[in-house]
């Protein structure tokens, strides 16, 4: 069982798993698809060292994500992929150590979700009600449309990762509070 306790453990397939939301949506309440190889925590460590960070977040940091700014505690960056003319964007977004974006929902009539593929540091992701769950590269999270999470780095540690929307039908964002700096504390 996983550590969001949906009893399902998902290998990472990013063709399969692709060709799966396409077709549709995301799955279950917060599904996470972790590689195979085990614990990488501990070969990879947290990495509050911005150098090494650097060396480690293959996409690149971007630029400040001034637009989103408003929706994080904390200074993040985002890095295109792809082009969101492409029908399928998907962007790398870093976050400096302690910063963490707002409690918010990716909305749905049908289908939609998120993605996010960790690709360097260490962070979290918690769905509302439930514990958060430590993060790591390789890590994968299928977030369903409709349900209220948030995602950011650990205190002592640089994060970046890959997010992508999942093709649906009337799509929208809504940006909630921020995760309180009580709550994030306890983490």
């Amino acid at each position: 069982m996983n550590a969001l306790g949906t009893g399902k453990r998902l290998a990472v397939n990013l063709v399969g798993l692709g060709a799966a939301l396409v077709a549709g949506g995301c799955g279950a309440e917060g599904d996470r698809a972790v590689p195979q190889d085990g614990d990488r925590q501990a070969a990879v460590g947290a990495t509050a060292d911005q150098a090494a960070f650097d060396r480690q977040n293959v996409f690149g940091k971007g630029e400040p994500n001034a637009a989103y700014a408003k929706y994080f505690v904390g200074n993040s960056y985002l890095k295109a992929i792809t082009d969101r003319e492409s029908g399928f964007p998907m962007a790398n977004v870093t976050f400096e150590p302690g910063c963490r974006n707002n409690w918010h929902v990716h909305r749905a009539a049908k289908g939609g979700g998120q993605v996010l593929i960790v690709t360097a540091g260490s962070g979290w992701y918690q769905l509302e009600g439930k514990p958060a769950v430590s993060l790591n590269p390789g890590d994968a999270v299928v977030i369903p449309a409709n349900v209220k999470h948030w995602h950011g780095a650990k205190k002592d540690s640089w994060f970046s990762h890959i997010a992508f929307e999942v093709p649906g039908e009337g799509m929208s964002n809504e940006w909630l509070e921020p995760v309180s700096d009580e709550e994030y504390a306890k983490l």
